[in-house]
């Protein structure tokens, strides 16, 4: 089970990925990684997991290694 520190959720993650990207919201950060709203919401509030496709998706966005979005959500 994962931590619940603020620093090491996917929540946490997906904040530092908007703010770096100076993008508004889920909903844009959504539409710049071209997938549905939901997928974005249900990662956020952990009703899915961080799947693959959109871990790789994040990774081409931001330029960050898989392995460091994991870090950053607390998934490694």
């Amino acid at each position: 089970m994962q931590s619940k520190n603020a620093k090491h959720t996917v929540a946490h993650m997906l904040d530092v990925v908007i703010e770096q990207q100076s993008l508004k919201n889920d909903a844009a950060l959504a539409r710049v990684l071209q997938v549905a709203p939901p997928i974005i919401s249900k990662a956020r509030n952990e009703v899915q997991p961080l799947g693959s496709s959109l871990l790789v998706k994040l990774h081409e966005l931001t330029g960050k290694s898989t392995i460091e979005i994991k870090k950053l959500a607390g998934l490694a």
